[in-house]
């Protein structure tokens, strides 16, 4: 067999069922071979860091190996910024980098790139096929390491290796092992002394306790315990969980903040917060995490213990003793009360024209499907998204809040689409990110994939404005002279809507979920709506008070008044 037919061969017994990217040049050999293998879907796409995108979308969803290739030089380094955002969302995702003959490199041959150096920073794997003969063990490594360390592995192919022949090993097996992973019984002991011990018991949930959310229930019901979450565990706590309190941390709500800052115990699981001040000061703090590098690293734990959330916690509701005591509980879900209610409030409809995004986002929460994925651009669609999109337990969003990417959510789209074509996929863009990877809408058309696609059309870098005026700065370079996307996206072979009233919103918001074709719904969104946290502290009111008295001097008044008027009720 050519290597270039072992290296599709090893994928497609791994599981692999797509492979996106660009045919070209180097990579020619490999392309022609997927073609003839009939096992794995080429999809063809307009740039490949949307590749990359759609790839790490599809593994998360699917768990099993995605693919992606890249032509020689620019090719495959067009996927560095999307496969850093999957590499640290831990999707496994492979990626052939093919690469110019072996005898042009070390030779400053045009479009040479050592593709080691660059891509062995963040894969879990990245080796170079140097003979014919090591072609199908590098390829088998690279996808082992890839499922089992959740990572991006690289496998970098020169042009004249892939065309050689090489024996195929029919014996050489990927071995994915799946152990059972828990503290051990002294340490679980040490764990319930604590939580017995404590009288106001609180749990933060981190992306961690993905599989586990019956047992994280159950334990909160035997302890009386509020959960709090992060953001990237939403899709695993939120449903079904009378004890949830919501998110904290920069998106997070008043009810999650509240509660991780008042209890006297705190049980972290599965969570690598970044941010120490959302961490409780003055409680105990237990920490489970199958990552050693993550214990201790963002807080101050009493006990960091090592194993994998859903058997520590089936060990812990097994030792520890049912508590009573509901008082902390019931105050926390007080205030969880007051804040869905506040939360409910900003979803409806507006008395004026304006369309607020959180308007935007309750309708197309009202009318998705209960089992849609979803995917946001980083910025403000993304808080949007996490605040007010009803969490199922069918549902998944998916962000870049790891890698803090703009332009992921159209092309994550068309990964999550390919995987699951039955259903609803549907994109939270923002104009600006959008913009970036504008020519992948054509992916969708040549592709049929009938994502959705909902543009929070405010005409600026809404987040990047919100950074400058927390700040006391002016706003400076952050508008965006917008076209009519809806126009663009139809010229392409999108069905398409642009609304500018609130009065018209929810009758296209029905019709865009109505068409069976690639949509897109271009909503002219309030630009001044600004994404608060879950608490205001002085420091920014004085500084929103300095941006305002700045751009009052720089003749901006109207600016300012529009602000306030939309914010007020926030900041005070």
């Amino acid at each position: 067999m050519k290597v270039a037919e072992i290296m599709v061969e090893v994928l497609a017994n791994a599981g692999v069922q797509r492979c996106y990217g660009i045919v070209g040049d180097t990579l020619n050999h490999f392309t022609d071979a997927i073609y003839h293998s009939k096992k794995i879907q080429w999809i063809h796409m307009r740039h490949e860091e949307a590749g990359g995108f759609a790839a790490g979308a599809d593994a998360l969803i699917t768990k099993k190996p995605t693919a992606c290739a890249g032509s020689c030089g620019p090719g495959s380094l067009h996927f560095i910024n999307s496969l850093m955002d999957a590499g640290r969302n831990r999707a496994p995702v492979i990626l052939i980098a093919s690469q110019l003959d072996v005898q042009n490199l070390g030779t400053h041959f045009p479009q040479e790139v050592d593709f080691k150096k660059i891509y062995e920073s963040f894969a879990v794997y990245c080796e170079q096929i140097n003979t014919p003969e090591e072609a199908q063990y590098i390829m088998t490594m690279a996808v082992q390491n890839a499922i089992n360390k959740r990572g991006v592995a690289v496998v970098i192919m020169p042009v004249n290796i892939s065309v050689q022949s090489a024996q195929y090993d029919p014996n050489m097996k990927i071995h994915l092992p799946n152990p059972v992973f828990c503290p051990n019984e002294d340490e679980i002991k040490e764990i319930v002394s604590l939580i017995s011990k404590g009288k106001k018991v609180g749990i933060y949930a981190g992306a961690g306790v993905e599989g586990a959310h019956d047992e994280l229930v159950k334990f909160a019901e035997k302890i009386k315990a509020p959960i709090a979450h992060s953001a990237r565990s939403k899709d695993f706590v939120e449903y079904d969980n009378p004890y949830n309190m919501g998110m904290t941390g920069l998106v997070g709500v008043k009810s999650g903040f509240d509660m991780m800052n008042e209890c006297d115990v705190l049980l972290v699981l599965g969570s690598d917060l970044a941010w120490r001040q959302f961490y409780p000061q003055k409680a105990v703090i237990i920490q489970v995490d199958n990552d050693c590098s993550h214990l201790g690293r963002r807080c101050n734990p009493k006990i960091a213990v090592l194993g994998d959330v859903k058997h520590t916690l089936k060990k812990l509701i097994e030792a520890v003793s049912e508590k009573t005591d509901r008082s902390f509980l019931d105050h926390c879900l007080k205030i969880k009360e007051e804040t869905d209610k506040k939360l409910l409030k900003d979803t409806q409809a507006p008395s004026g024209d304006i369309i607020h995004p959180q308007f935007l986002t309750g309708l197309i929460d009202k009318y998705a499907p209960k089992d849609a994925l979803f995917a946001a651009d980083g910025g403000s669609p993304m808080v949007w998204a996490l605040r007010y999109l009803t969490g199922t337990r069918e549902r998944r969003i998916f962000t870049s809040l790891l890698h803090g990417t703009m332009a992921n959510a159209m092309p994550m789209c068309l990964g999550l689409k390919k995987a699951f074509p039955n259903k609803e996929v549907i994109s939270f863009s923002g104009d600006g990110g959008l913009a970036m990877l504008l020519g992948d809408l054509l992916s969708a058309i040549q592709e049929n994939i009938p994502i959705k696609v909902v543009v929070f059309n405010n005409s600026s870098l809404n987040f990047v404005e919100l950074e400058q005026k927390v700040e006391g700065l002016l706003d400076n370079y952050t508008d965006l002279k917008n076209p009519s996307f809806a126009d663009l996206s139809r010229v392409i072979g999108f069905d398409s809507w642009r609304v500018e009233k609130s009065s018209d919103l929810e009758e296209n918001v029905k019709n865009f979920f109505n068409t069976k074709k690639p949509a897109l719904l271009d909503v002219v969104v309030n630009p001044k709506e600004l994404v608060m946290p879950p608490k205001v502290e002085l420091s920014e009111v004085a500084h929103f008070a300095l941006y305002s008295a700045k751009a009052l001097i720089a003749g901006r008044a109207n600016d300012v008044e529009e602000l306030i008027k939309t914010n007020i009720n926030k900041l005070i």
